[in-house]
């Protein structure tokens, strides 16, 4: 059961929340604040993966808590679902800009739309996990989603693959915001267009009525026929880039037509395709038009972001070859990896690397008041924030949460090397058994 906090001091929002919850199985536990300083510390020691806030509530400073977690997004990277009243939705995500928000629902959507999210949550737990342990489950990673003709979906997911990239540093600020815009276009493509068989022309004249699309796409879905259709969204995380492929239920539409149009100016619609193509790499049709599959190609040894607490004054470059410490010097730092790769050596044999997902080098002897046990050399050149054990024990004492973080870290880095052990003297005993069975 996952703690996440409900940030409003509605009772009829927080019932509906709480039964919600409870009638989904219980998976999510939500834990209720209206305090601001109450939920901003609950994010600090708690981490958690997502929170609801609800931006409406007039009792609660919803603006200083949004700008407590933008202080260090690196640490607060957890998803936000946004509920409110009647706000400008395009406001409220612009003062979201530097979050990771998983969806934006109005309240009057919440009776429909919250038991969807949770599941949709559910469903994807492979993509909600801590930053600790992301990493090690994305050097090769796939699975696929089948949506609804539903505008939640879209976005949902949308949100949930880009900051997935993002947090797990394999693509950049800029490249996220290029997949999104990338993604949202052709699924709405693929259920406007496809699923739902709305023209050109009735788009046209729906927007200059100044109706949402999205209100046209419910409106279509009231055909049983319609609705039944399914977009089917599949992707594959590899270790240089992402590869993803969209499919609708329609019969297709002309896309060679709509790539070689000579819009060039933005208007009421009409530029998805085109702007997707910009977007992203190697973006091709099926014949029909209902299938299209692109990549997006990953960011190489560079951090997202950096931990607000870290002194970016005190970067320090590594070219190719250099030494960054010797095995048996005496140790009182660790490094904050910004980029780059590094080559461990023990007993002057290469034991592993290093990189900017496994976050920091020399945490154990610096933890540990122990000499190195290892050499370390740049491979390539690397960027590096060096942290004395003074600084750090500091900054420890300021924002204790991050102790919390790095314990965590430790911990999830010993049951890694359990595991590894544990396989390990799977294969010994498998391997002795054999070499037994053969001898006799």
């Amino acid at each position: 059961m996952k703690k996440f906090p409900v940030v409003s001091s509605d009772d009829k929002l927080n019932n509906f929340v709480r039964a919600q919850c409870k009638a989904l199985g219980g998976d999510y536990h939500p834990v209720f604040y209206k305090d601001r300083n109450e939920v901003i510390e609950f994010l600090k020691y708690e981490l958690p993966e997502i929170k609801l806030i609800y931006f409406s509530d007039k009792t609660i400073d919803t603006k200083a808590i949004m700008e407590e977690i933008a202080k260090d997004p690196w640490l607060h990277y957890g998803g936000v679902i946004a509920v409110h009243d009647n706000l400008e939705e395009k406001e409220l995500l612009e003062s979201m800009s530097e979050q990771n928000v998983i969806a934006v629902l109005r309240r009057n959507e919440l009776q429909y739309g919250f038991a969807r999210l949770m599941k949709i949550l559910k469903q994807n737990k492979q993509i909600l996990f801590q930053r600790g342990i992301q990493q090690q489950l994305i050097k090769s990673s796939s699975g696929s989603f089948v949506m609804d003709n539903d505008p939640l979906d879209i976005k949902t997911h949308t949100n949930l693959i880009t900051n997935y990239l993002f947090n797990t540093n394999l693509i950049g600020k800029d490249d996220k915001d290029y997949l999104h815009v990338a993604l949202l276009e052709l699924l709405i493509n693929a259920i406007e267009h496809g699923n739902c068989k709305i023209s050109f022309e009735e788009k046209s004249a729906w927007l200059e009525s100044g109706r949402d699309i999205m209100d046209l796409i419910r409106e279509k879905n009231k055909d049983p026929e319609i609705k039944a259709k399914k977009v089917n969204f599949s992707y594959a995380i590899e270790k240089e880039f992402s590869r993803f492929v969209i499919k609708d239920e329609g019969s297709g539409f002309d896309w060679r037509a709509r790539l070689k149009s000579k819009i060039t100016e933005p208007g009421l619609h009409g530029m998805g395709v085109k702007m997707a193509a910009a977007y992203v790499q190697n973006l091709i049709y099926n014949d029909a038009g209902n299938e299209v599959s692109f990549e997006i190609m990953h960011r190489q040894n560079e951090s997202s972001a950096i931990p607000a607490i870290f002194d970016i004054n005190k970067e320090q470059v590594f070219e190719d070859g250099q030494y960054i410490c010797s095995e048996g010097e005496e140790s009182d730092f660790l490094y904050y990896i910004v980029s780059g790769n590094l080559y461990v050596y023990t007993k002057g044999k290469l034991v592993s690397s290093l990189t900017p997902d496994d976050l920091f080098m020399g945490e154990m002897s610096f933890l540990l008041s122990n000499r190195r046990s290892a050499t370390v050399v740049s491979k390539g050149r690397s960027v590096l924030i060096k942290i004395s054990k003074q600084d750090f024990v500091n900054l420890i004492k300021e924002s204790p949460h991050y102790g919390i973080f790095l314990a965590r870290l430790l911990a999830q880095r010993l049951a890694r090397l359990n595991l590894r052990t544990s396989r390990l003297n799977t294969e010994y005993l498998r391997l002795k058994q054999e070499l037994g069975a053969v001898k006799m």
